[in-house]
């Protein structure tokens, strides 16, 4: 058995990320509604009621919009920071809460570490998965990063990072200038040069497939994202890239490169 994880979608219309481990499976954010959750699991021959619980990075509502739905609908158990419980008014009886640096146990062999990151006005949380050895990264909403960050992911065998704009693409498209350096800032998004600076800290010869999410529609595109990326660690990267788009899921990626499976997901 090993661990997998497969974007339901990425982007600013939704989030949610589907972490699987043995026969635990766990939602990653839930920014959808009930019918587009119940959708894009549909195409994994799954349902909600399969779903053991919900890890909430942020309140923000491409991320969270949807975890109180999933709550009231499905009684699906959520964990989160107090914070981002409270914006999004969550049932205290399905709700546990996690604080910086927590480490949350989920079923005998899962472990999810919560590495806060700055973004805008919320308690924003990168999540490190841990299943008997292999190390997964998932990391969204984030203008910078910390050396916290860094310490954590480095050497994880899978990364899930944001790639959400390209400076030329921001610098000359239709967002007001206010919203541009809010996007380019400590507390927005990561440019595909910034998230190819940071993989570059962080990946090793242990890393074996890198996904980039949350791309603009406006401001980006996977091409773009992905010739940066290869800018800065193709010299020394032998695994894959792939790119999570809106509309997913697309492809589910194995953690244990020694396991080679059909990880296209049909229509």
């Amino acid at each position: 058995m090993t661990m997998s994880i497969t974007h339901l979608g990425t982007g600013s219309r939704g989030n949610s990320t589907l972490l699987e481990a043995g026969d635990v499976k766990v939602l990653l954010d839930q920014g959808f509604s009930g019918a587009q959750l119940e959708k894009r699991l549909n195409r994994m021959n799954l349902k909600p009621q399969d779903i053991d619980c919900i890890l909430v990075s942020h309140h923000h509502g491409d991320h969270g919009g949807g975890v109180a739905i999933a709550q009231r609908k499905w009684n699906i158990p959520v964990l989160a920071n107090e914070r981002t419980a409270l914006e999004l008014n969550l049932d205290p009886m399905l709700t546990k809460y996690f604080g910086s640096l927590d480490l949350v146990r989920v079923g005998d062999d899962l472990s999810i570490l919560t590495v806060p990151v700055p973004h805008g006005d919320s308690d924003n949380v990168a999540f490190v998965a841990n299943y008997r050895g292999e190390r997964a990264a998932v990391i969204t909403d984030l203008g910078s990063w910390t050396d916290e960050l860094v310490k954590h992911v480095h050497g994880c065998q899978h990364i899930s990072i944001e790639a959400n704009y390209d400076e030329k693409l921001l610098d000359h498209g239709p967002y007001p200038y206010s919203l541009k350096e809010r996007i380019r800032g400590r507390g927005g998004h990561l440019s595909n040069k910034q998230t190819g600076e940071f993989l570059a800290e962080v990946c090793t010869e242990n890393t074996r497939t890198v996904v980039l999410t949350h791309l603009s529609e406006k401001n980006n595109s996977p091409h773009l994202a992905e010739s940066t990326i290869l800018y800065h660690i193709g010299d020394f990267f032998s695994g894959d890239i792939d790119i999570s788009l809106q509309d997913g899921p697309e492809k589910t990626h194995y953690v244990n490169a020694d396991i080679h499976f059909n990880n296209e997901i049909l229509n």
